[in-house]
């Protein structure tokens, strides 16, 4: 079975191991008629594709930063960051095999038996966040007058942000997606024009605790998806240092494990390469990889300047609150 983990260890870059996976695990695909292998490969070349041709980038930032600038000038009380970044090699290729692995138990939990191939192929065709732009806001405690809560302003001012979004971005070439939940709950403060976009994971927060809004856009410019994010500081915070982490990864790897218990192995080969090389992605001891421009001490401290395990950097913007001193009107 090909496999990421044995293009880690030879100081390549992150294009050059690319390059050699896609490669190989065509070759092996077309040999084996292995037909998701093949669209896996197709899906490295698309990856590649992002790292390497970044003009289109280029365009697509600017234009999402008139948004910045519309905040900048709507809520100059406020501080917030723009972030931008291209899904990591190892996270991409973890989500990749996850879907094939969730998408086949489901279905064998649901039916009794293995989804079909078409199926299959069609579960994998949706990712939308191999780029993907966080809002991150957070109101000064100068400014809020005397019994205010700071938690529900700020949830007054990311939503009002949100009510923007859409309309500014398909002005500007973007086109919002409908979200595929269904039944969830709505909070008032998003307008019902704008409410069907919206994946909105603060009224209805998992189960470990993470809040954002999602909102999935396709650049009818650069013909790519995009996803954003808006969260306030305080949930950025449970999402990135906090509880949500931790517990995600642990709920993540037990679900996972009680998966290979209930699909027997060498019963359906799809989830049997998913599986596998999903934990063996789990398994790396990061400060063995031999990767150019990525080095880590443990798993932990890591100094990624490839995009090998954190993600490529496209746009970080800050704005710091303009008042620090003084209420504002």
């Amino acid at each position: 079975m090909i496999k990421l983990n044995d293009y880690l260890y030879s100081g390549d870059t992150v294009l050059k191991i690319l390059q050699r996976y896609t490669e190989d695990l065509k070759k092996s695909a077309k040999e084996s008629s292995n037909q998701i292998d093949l669209a896996h490969s197709n899906f490295l070349i698309q990856i590649a594709e992002l790292l390497q041709h970044n003009e289109f980038l280029t365009s697509q930032s600017q234009r999402i930063r008139e948004f910045y600038k519309l905040m900048a000038n709507d809520y100059p009380f406020l501080a917030f960051t723009f972030k931008g970044r291209i899904k990591s090699l190892i996270r991409a290729e973890e989500k990749f095999n996850g879907y094939i692995v969730e998408y086949i138990y489901n279905y064998y939990n649901e039916y009794g038996k293995y989804p079909s191939l078409p199926e299959l192929k069609n579960c994998i065709n949706c990712f939308r966040d191999l780029i993907a732009y966080r809002i991150v806001i957070s109101l000064p405690k100068c400014h809020l007058k005397e019994g205010e809560n700071r938690a529900e302003e700020e949830l007054k001012y990311l939503y009002d942000i949100a009510n923007k979004l859409p309309d500014f971005l398909e002005e500007r070439g973007f086109t919002a997606e409908i979200s595929p939940l269904i039944g969830e709950k709505k909070l008032p403060l998003l307008k019902n024009s704008v409410t069907p976009y919206y994946k909105d994971y603060i009224i209805n927060s998992k189960p470990e605790g993470y809040r954002s809004l999602h909102i999935t856009f396709y650049d009818n410019i650069a013909r790519c998806y995009i996803e954003v994010q808006l969260r306030t500081k305080e949930m950025d915070d449970y999402a990135e240092i906090g509880p949500a982490n931790h517990l995600a990864y642990e709920k993540q790897q037990n679900s996972e494990r009680s998966r290979r218990d209930v699909i027997p192995k060498g019963e359906y080969i799809y989830f049997d390469e998913a599986y596998e090389r999903g934990i063996l992605l789990q398994q790396l001891e990061l400060s063995k990889l031999d990767v150019n421009m990525f080095s880590a001490v443990n798993n932990s401290l890591i100094n990624d300047g490839c995009g090998l395990y954190r993600g490529r950097v496209i746009l970080p913007f800050e704005h710091l609150s303009r008042f620090q001193n003084d209420l504002v009107d």
